[in-house]
């Protein structure tokens, strides 16, 4: 016989979510050349779907995965301004109560990003980010989304092109400053609940750094600090490149091979089971593959869960119903 202590004792422990974190709901890109950044996405089964209704804003998507090219130069303070080499400007996560989880980022710490919302657009709660970046809270990715909104849709265009050979979002490489792994890995933990993996729990052929977890498990973050006998290191902070995880690495870069994607191949570093990297275009943009077997979204053609541009998704049944019974 079972009492509440021995019940409480032998119950399965969780990581908490305190904000209902549920994965990546866009990555934002910032350049001045956002046809030449386009042409690469494109490369990688990524395919324009929306624009924005009043800046120079296009939306690219692939299965669940949405990628934001920003040309509009922004009068913010603590902006990533469009420079000639794209940078990763912001990182949209998806929560369960976007006003909340700014509530809550707010008192732990972090730093409100001002918003100015126009007219026919939403006001999206953001905080900042490493270096220029901004971390969004996004609560509007199911049957109504942001894109239905702020976008307009391309016409004759699948609004939900399906994913290349099962890719989705793994995670994201952050460059931070030396003794700075400390600091970002409370950040992460205090603010969203991430945790610390295990040194030798690594993904991909990268195993360098820290891996910090998402609360939902769909999300890594990959911290790594500047080594002392690495002259060219980049300066400062920032977001360096975009992880994607699919169930065949050797098949996804026999698909991108075809498509005109090349990869790195070298005797230190070069194409395995594991995982493999992209060369680099416009001066840094490049893409790491990790073999995921595990990610729920990691089927092939798996649609998106959330509303689209080109109006709204049905609901994945793959995904649990929620407390009110829906999905």
């Amino acid at each position: 016989m079972n009492t509440p202590l021995t019940i409480d004792r032998e119950a399965s422990t969780q990581a908490p979510n305190p904000l209902g974190l549920d994965g990546i709901e866009f990555i934002e890109y910032a350049t001045t050349r956002p046809q030449a950044l386009g042409q690469v996405l494109e490369l990688m089964g990524f395919r324009p779907v929306a624009r924005h209704r009043s800046r120079e804003v296009l939306l690219y998507r692939q299965g669940d995965m949405n990628v934001v090219i920003n040309a509009h130069a922004s009068n913010r303070p603590r902006s990533a301004q469009p420079t000639a080499t794209p940078v990763i400007a912001a990182i949209a996560l998806r929560v369960r109560d976007a006003a909340a989880a700014y509530q809550r980022a707010i008192e732990r710490g972090a730093w409100a990003v001002p918003t100015h919302v126009e007219v026919m657009e939403l006001n999206i709660p953001a905080v900042h980010g490493v270096g220029t970046s901004r971390l969004y809270f996004v609560d509007r990715f199911r049957e109504f989304s942001i894109w239905d909104v702020d976008f307009v849709p391309i016409p004759t265009v699948d609004p939900r092109p399906p994913a290349l050979m099962g890719m989705h979002w793994f995670g994201i490489v952050q460059y931070v400053g030396v003794d700075r792994l400390e600091d970002w890995t409370a950040f992460y933990r205090e603010l969203f609940g991430f945790t610390v993996l295990p040194d030798e729990q690594r993904f991909g052929i990268l195993p360098k750094g820290r891996i910090v977890q998402s609360p939902c498990k769909s999300l890594y973050l990959q911290l790594i600090e500047p080594e002392a006998d690495i002259i060219d290191f980049p300066v400062g902070e920032t977001l360096q490149r975009m992880g994607l995880g699919t169930p065949d690495v050797q098949a996804a870069v026999a698909a991108l091979r075809a498509r005109g994607v090349d990869f790195v191949e070298s005797p230190e570093l070069h194409t395995q089971d594991k995982g493999a990297i992209t060369n680099s275009w416009l001066g840094g943009v490049m893409f790491e593959l990790v073999k995921d077997m595990t990610h729920p979204r990691s089927a092939f053609g798996a649609p998106p869960r959330g509303g689209d541009a080109g109006g709204p998704a049905e609901p994945d049944p793959r995904r649990p119903l929620d407390e009110a019974g829906s999905r």
